[in-house]
């Protein structure tokens, strides 16, 4: 994995991880947005979003339990955010398909 969550996963870079599992890991932000702010990814490396393939759909469904597992720990089950950029043109920088869970302060509308 070359992906500095790839080297996260594989446990070569150090990180402040909150969860993992045999498919799922979660690591703290290290330039959090908000009080919460947590990075949610498969261990396995899809490029983004789209590259997922079907057979591996289930691990969408893990991600968000993961979520809502966290999102209760930390406090912010009444009001966050879960999301993932896909591609360059939404402003994924990192290559590893991996989702946000944003809480602990007033998030506004997007749009």
């Amino acid at each position: 994995m070359t992906t500095v969550f790839g080297k996260i996963i594989e446990g070569s870079l150090p990180s402040e991880k909150v969860y993992e599992d045999e498919d799922i890991i979660a690591i703290k932000d290290i330039a959090p947005v908000a009080r919460v702010h947590i990075l949610i990814m498969p261990k396995k490396s899809f490029h983004d979003l789209q590259s997922l393939p079907p057979e591996e759909f289930y691990l969408l469904g893990k991600i968000v339990a993961v979520a809502q597992k966290l999102a209760k720990e930390y406090g912010i089950e009444e009001g966050y955010r879960l999301l993932t950029n896909n591609g360059k043109g939404a402003g994924q920088t990192i290559f590893h398909l991996h989702f946000h869970l944003i809480g602990g302060r007033q998030l506004h509308a997007l749009g």
